[in-house]
């Protein structure tokens, strides 16, 4: 059984307070996330001062600062990383963090990460790209806003720059927040994952808990899912976002299914082996019989329990003689 690897996506939910963010991180531990992730950047660096506001931040932030502006105020500072890392591993939960621009990467590469998130917003940063796999770690991708040749090309990418195609994760994505249910187009993952030949998993936006559970019943090796205290504060992404409740019901709800798919191999499970005599059926008299009768269709009959000769010898019962005399519903003997 292959362990799905759950992350925790604090991202900027955390509106730029290092205690908020510390707070993220022992709830994403009391979830029974592998990890907890945030998102590292020097605004300045990603986002340049004509660069406008999604549809969807104008409806929880409003129009009146720009995006550059918003960004800033929800960013922790750089210094701010390498104290949360330790928290992570005081607490025992995976540290990850997505860098959105290259000083970032050198900021976080000390951090010696398990993985380096690639977010949609960069697959097309070939610089960006460059820098990453230069870095040698294991790398997870996510995809949305993107057709399946930006997905090659990035790939490409990635392997050209020295990192295994074995060693990148890619996630199906929406980038809208919420995803619309029409929209998320799961299946899409399968193909990716046909297509490409890598490593698939699924980075959800959609409101609530199903389309990740179903993720991992479709093959996902990596859900990542956004969270936050509480969905009622100010902040872009915090509307689409689960409360910890949530994303403890998420993990538990994985592990479940992880455990239900089992080992693809169809065999009686001990739980159920029980019930074989309970369920099952036996050849039993359908009336009274003497010793030496002629055992027919008129005499016998198929009942349970299933303790007795299977139904499944039928043919080699018929036309045999009663070895000893059997009452009514009695198991036959041969």
């Amino acid at each position: 059984m292959k362990r799905t690897i759950i992350i925790a996506e604090a991202g900027v939910n955390h509106n730029g307070n290092f205690k908020l963010a510390l707070d993220m991180v022992d709830a994403a531990c009391r979830a029974g996330a592998d990890y907890v992730k945030f998102q590292t950047a020097k605004p300045e660096l990603v986002i340049s001062t004509f660069a406008p506001k999604a549809e969807y931040q104008k409806e929880t932030t409003g129009e009146a600062e720009s995006q550059l502006e918003m960004c800033k105020a929800i960013h922790l500072p750089l210094t701010d990383y390498k104290p949360l890392k330790e928290y992570c591993d005081m607490m025992g939960i995976g540290f990850l963090s997505t860098p959105f621009d290259l000083v970032s990467i050198d900021v976080l590469e000390p951090l010696a990460m398990d993985y380096y998130k690639i977010p949609s917003g960069e697959i097309t940063n070939l610089p960006y790209l460059r820098k990453i796999a230069a870095l040698g770690r294991p790398v997870i991708m996510s995809t949305g806003m993107s057709e399946i040749d930006e997905i090659e090309q990035a790939l490409d990418v990635l392997t050209r720059g020295g990192l295994n195609r074995d060693d990148i994760i890619v996630l199906h994505c929406n980038t809208q927040y919420p995803t619309p249910m029409k929209d998320v187009n799961l299946r899409a993952m399968l193909d990716i994952r046909n297509r490409l030949g890598v490593r698939v998993g699924y980075s959800d936006h959609t409101r609530g808990i199903e389309v990740p559970i179903a993720a991992v019943a479709l093959g996902a090796e990596v859900i990542e899912k956004h969270f936050t205290l509480d969905r009622n504060m100010t902040g872009p992404d915090h509307k689409a976002s689960l409360e910890p409740d949530e994303l403890k019901a998420m993990v538990d709800a994985i592990r479940n299914i992880e455990s239900a798919l089992g080992d693809a191999d169809k065999h009686v499970s001990p739980s159920e082996r029980p019930n074989i005599v309970v369920a099952r059926k036996s050849i039993v008299a359908a009336r009274p019989i003497a010793a030496g009768e002629v055992l027919s269709e008129d005499n016998i009959t198929v009942k349970r329990p299933g303790n007795g000769i299977s139904p499944m010898r039928w043919d080699e019962v018929i036309g045999t003689k009663a070895i000893r005399d059997f009452g009514y519903d009695e198991l036959i003997e041969i």
